[in-house]
Order: C-alpha cells, then sequence, then structure tokens
C-alpha cells in the first residue's frame, strides 16, 4: 500500500478524496426536505372601447415579465428580511443541519445571510408554459411548506401593491389634468359668453353671412334699376316722372348698399369682419378645450378601470406540498459526479507526468 501511494500518489489522493466525500454524502450529510410549488400570475381581462386610452400605459402582455419581477423579489434581500421577520430564518438554519450544509453564524451579516437564503430556494420560470416553479429547502417538512407558502402570499402582496401603485399614480395624475382642464374650458366658454354679450351678438359669423347675402341682394336691385334707367333713358326726358323715380331709387339702394358695406369692414373699428374674426378665435379655442376635456375625462374613467388589470393573483397550480421523504442531498448522485471529476483528474495529472518524464528522458 505503502509503494503504491509512492508510485501513485496522484491516484491515492483521488481515492482519497472519493473515500472522503463519499463519506459525508453517504453517512454524515443530513436530510433536506423539499416543498414545491407551481404558481401563475393572472389579471383581470378588462376591457375598454374608449378611443383615447391613456390606460395603455397601464396595459400590455407583461406576463412574462410580470413573471421575472415576481422571481427577483422572491430572491430578493427584502424578501428574506420577510422569512426572517415571519418564521426566524437564521434560527432554523443555524440550529439543524450537518456543519458543513447548516448556517455556520446565526448573526451573520445580511450579505452572507442572502447567499446562504439562495442556496436554500430555486425559483426558475418555465418560458415555454409560462408558469413559475418554486423550491425551498429545510431541515423539517413543515419548515419547508411554510416557507414556500410564506413565498407565494408575500409574492403575490408585492405585486398587487407594486400595480396598485402604479395605478393610484396615473388615476392621480390624470385627476389634476383634468382639474386643470376643466378650468381652461371653464374660462373659454366665459371668455366667448362676455365677447357675445359684449357685442350684442350671439354668432358673429351668421350676422356677416347674412349681410353679405343683403348686400348682395341689393346690388342685384341696384343693376336692375340701373339698366331700367338706360332703357328709359332712350325715349323719356331725365325730368320725367318715371326717371326721376328710378333715379331715387339708385340713390337710396346705392346708399343702403354703402351703409351695410360700413358695418362689415370699417376702419374706425368694430367692424363685423374684425368682430367675426375674433368670435372664431375664441370659438375655436372652446371647442379645443371642450375636446381635450372631454378627451381626459374618457381617459381617467379608461384608466380607473384598466387599473384592475394590475391587480395580480398568484394562481397555485401545484400548492406547496408537504415532504414526506428528503429529496436532498442526492446522495448517490453527487458522490457518482465526484468520483467521475477526481478520476478525470487523476488522468489528466498522470499524462502531465508521464509527459514531463518524457522530456526529461
Amino acid at each position: 500500500m505503502t509503494s503504491f501511494i509512492k508510485r501513485y500518489p496522484q491516484w491515492a489522493i483521488v481515492l482519497l478524496s472519493i473515500v472522503v466525500v463519499g463519506f459525508y454524502w453517504l453517512a454524515w450529510a443530513d436530510d433536506r426536505y423539499v416543498s414545491k410549488a407551481t404558481v401563475v400570475l393572472e389579471s383581470p381581462q378588462v376591457s375598454s372601447s374608449s378611443e383615447v386610452s391613456f390606460g395603455s400605459l397601464l396595459s400590455g402582455s407583461q406576463t412574462d415579465s410580470d413573471l421575472l419581477l415576481l422571481r427577483e423579489y422572491l430572491m430578493s434581500v427584502d424578501m428574506l428580511k420577510k422569512v426572517q421577520e415571519e418564521l426566524d430564518f437564521r434560527t432554523h438554519y443555524s440550529q439543524h443541519g450537518d456543519f458543513f450544509a447548516r448556517l455556520g453564524d446565526a448573526d451573520a451579516p445580511i450579505e452572507e445571510l442572502h447567499d446562504y437564503y439562495l442556496k436554500r430556494i430555486n425559483v426558475e420560470m418555465d418560458e415555454y408554459s409560462g408558469v413559475l416553479n418554486v423550491e425551498v429547502q429545510a431541515w423539517t417538512p413543515e419548515f419547508a411548506q411554510k416557507f414556500a407558502k410564506l413565498l407565494l402570499d408575500e409574492g403575490e402582496r408585492h405585486m398587487n401593491e407594486m400595480g396598485q401603485r402604479l395605478a393610484e399614480d396615473q388615476v392621480e395624475f390624470l385627476d389634476k389634468q383634468v382639474s386643470l382642464l376643466e378650468d381652461n374650458f371653464e374660462k373659454s366658454r366665459q371668455d366667448l359668453l362676455n365677447y357675445q354679450n359684449k357685442n350684442g351678438l350671439i354668432s358673429p359669423t351668421q350676422t356677416v353671412e347674412s349681410l353679405n347675402t343683403v348686400v348682395s341682394s341689393l346690388e342685384a336691385q341696384l343693376a336692375s334699376y340701373k339698366a331700367r334707367k338706360s332703357a328709359l333713358a332712350s325715349y323719356q326726358s331725365g325730368r320725367s316722372t318715371d326717371m326721376v323715380r328710378v333715379e331715387s331709387e339708385i340713390q337710396a339702394l346705392s346708399k343702403q348698399i354703402d351703409l351695410e358695406k360700413e358695418r362689415l369692414a370699417r376702419q374706425s373699428g368694430n367692424a363685423l369682419n374684425s368682430v367675426s374674426s375674433q368670435y372664431e378665435t375664441l370659438q375655436l379655442r372652446a371647442d379645443f378645450a371642450k375636446q381635450t376635456y372631454s378627451n381626459a375625462l374618457a381617459a381617467l374613467e379608461n384608466t380607473r378601470i384598466e387599473a384592475a388589470r394590475k391587480l395580480k393573483q398568484v394562481s397555485i397550480l401545484q400548492s406547496p406540498i408537504l415532504p414526506e421523504y428528503p429529496e436532498q442531498p442526492e446522495r448517490l448522485y453527487n458522490v457518482t459526479i465526484f468520483g467521475l471529476v477526481m478520476i478525470f483528474l487523476g488522468f489528466i495529472f498522470s499524462m502531465l507526468v508521464m509527459i514531463v518524464k518524457d522530456h526529461r528522458d
């Protein structure tokens, strides 16, 4: 035996390592119970036919991203602190288990505790089926089940809280915007009413159109009388009764046309074309304020409805089980893998030794 060790020290180390590690995994390592759960995130499917959808800020197909967020939270330090608060994580994992597997220091800093925490949980997302698989290892089956259940409950609470906070922020923002737009709408409408009262016109634009119609009619009559005057002048004198009457009609129509045109446009101000232009500007502002306010109201209602989509429910496909036998550690598997690795390393070292000897020779 001594000669074998001297001749093949690398294989002696390999065999000794396999024996020591095998003894640990097969005889010394304490059993760990695994509680498993499979969950999926669901949210209410709320539809809305509103054309203006500020709620689109909240909606969207986010199942995968939500599952990843849930996974990160379950593996976070915050989750560890919650487990410590509810289940006393430090005590359970420091007072149970073998020397190499248990938590060595019950007062370990949070960084070391978190590293150990990650060794005792496994949270993986199945991208094909869109579910989250949760596994928790503990020294007793009851603790493992409580641990897994706490993870699911806190995960659901966290996702709902995060979604509600986002929804409340959006609704609060829209509430403020609606209030501002309502004030703007009331101001623009009051400006329009004041302008109408000031000028004594309900719709200056319609008044201008009516005056244009009147002027066109008067000009048509004036043209008719001028044509009649030309016809009378061919066979009557300028002092005849018909000529005098026609001339009076022409003068009256011309004067009336000038008056109506002066109402439409005068240099001194208050002309109907200027009044109409200002009125159209105020009307446009009022219409725009009304449309914006209406859209904001629709958006606010739509956002309140869509906010329900952010309520995430952790639907359990496989509830946390109460383990009946320990699944960890995988003793034979660990020993076999370690043995194969050590034998492989032994062959590599033997080949290196042979290469060195060949070079020396």
